[in-house]
């Protein structure tokens, strides 16, 4: 190293092994990105050097053969990922996220803007076609690195807003090593862009996965902070509001899931009350966080189910209907998280009928998340003559067992 510092001493600095420095200089595979970041920060990498690290340097050049070939084979690629994907679950179409998450992947020459690309994967997760999506990552991220060797503030925030979809969708299929992968990258080049709510966001993605790997305070840490930064902004504005009110929500679900309901309902009626100076419609496309009022009723019914008080998540839900929200994945999550408070208070039937309807409205969000499989696994197993299950059961697969 240019200071002269062995890999032991550096990794005291930065608080790791040796060996996890080793893995740094090697470009491993895994390689966290944070800690990477870190390094860049003590041994005094400028940011650019970092982003060229990245990828996001001067693209190399390359002949125009080898681009168009290139583009070829990636759509050949996602061609046969696509017929694999209405055979098999998602989880067969992970070898090319791995490989997109690893390193930078290759354009594809695609001449559609990376906005509108982008807004096209948001809503293939938004109507819960997760395999489509995963097919669809690796090129998308190629173009959008590509975009933004620009180095322009919005190029990268939207790159920043690629990784944190991967994350979203990694971590709606239980992909939770994957997702904090993509939630690294996104942290990183939300960073690099200088963009506050892009900043926001990513960190968002990050305490959710810290979440899931059972690491509450870290989460906690990261989403308050996030929070308090986006007050600082003085909130003057519907994104700036929405998006305090959503990482408020967010801060109340990890105190819930960790059982510190003071914690949680007081940031649960903060954000109620920021959440009701926003519109009722859907926010515009494009938004970092979006959030409605209805949003923030509805993590009154998750945040509740999470301190184990069924009978108060269901009360805060009885007023919520699909037509308050835009998207199939919101209307499906209504339904999925009002039947984990029926199947809370021992109800079958009503669990069944709720998971019914968020399978007619977005069958993702049953085929697809873990914690939804489990609950149709214990009413095929404890219920399995309550109308509904028999259809539950075949449509989230011979994997329900």
């Amino acid at each position: 190293m240019d200071r002269g510092w062995r890999q032991a001493e550096l990794g005291a600095r930065l608080g790791c092994s040796a060996s996890a420095i080793s893995r740094l200089e090697r470009h491993g595979h895994h390689a966290d990105l944070a800690l990477l970041r870190h390094a860049a920060d003590r041994v005094g990498m400028p940011t650019h050097v970092l982003a060229a690290s990245l990828g996001l340097g001067p693209c190399p050049a390359t002949t125009v053969a080898a681009q168009e070939r290139c583009a070829e084979e990636d759509s050949m690629r996602r061609r046969t990922l696509l017929g694999a994907a209405t055979l098999a679950p998602p989880l067969t179409l992970l070898t090319g996220v791995d490989t997109a998450l690893a390193s930078v992947p290759a354009p594809t020459g695609s001449v559609t803007a990376i906005a509108a690309r982008l807004a096209a994967a948001r809503r293939l997760f938004d109507t819960g076609q997760h395999a489509r999506l995963l097919a669809e990552l690796p090129g998308l991220l190629g173009d959008a690195h590509e975009a933004a060797h620009s180095r322009e503030e919005i190029a990268l925030a939207r790159l920043s807003s690629c990784y944190r979809l991967a994350a979203e969708v990694l971590l709606k299929i239980g992909e939770y090593e994957r997702a904090r992968r993509a939630a690294d990258r996104a942290t990183i080049t939300a960073d690099l862009s200088g963009s506050p709510l892009a900043a926001v966001a990513a960190a968002r993605s990050m305490s959710i996965v810290l979440r899931h790997q059972d690491q509450p305070d870290a989460a906690q840490d990261l989403i308050l902070d996030a929070a308090t930064r986006t007050e600082a902004t003085g909130l003057k504005t519907d994104a700036q509001t929405s998006a305090y009110a959503q990482v408020l929500c967010t801060t109340a679900y990890t105190a819930a899931r960790s059982g510190d309901r003071g914690q949680a309902l007081s940031l649960l009626g903060e954000a109620a009350r920021a959440a009701r100076r926003l519109p009722d419609r859907a926010p515009a496309e494009g938004r970092f966080l979006p959030f409605t009022p209805a949003q923030a009723t509805l993590y009154q019914v998750s945040v509740r189910w999470a301190l184990g008080d069924a009978g108060a998540a269901l009360d805060a839900g009885r007023t919520l209907h699909e037509d308050q929200f835009a998207t199939h994945e919101r209307k499906g999550r209504m339904h999925t998280d009002l039947a984990r408070a029926w199947w809370q208070w021992g109800k079958a039937e009503q669990t069944a009928t709720e998971l019914l309807l968020a399978l007619r409205v977005s069958p993702g969000e049953v085929r697809d998340r873990p914690s939804i499989r489990k609950v149709v696994t214990e009413l095929r197993s404890r219920h399995p003559r309550v109308p509904g299950v028999r259809e539950l059961v075949a449509a989230t697969g011979p994997n329900t067992n």
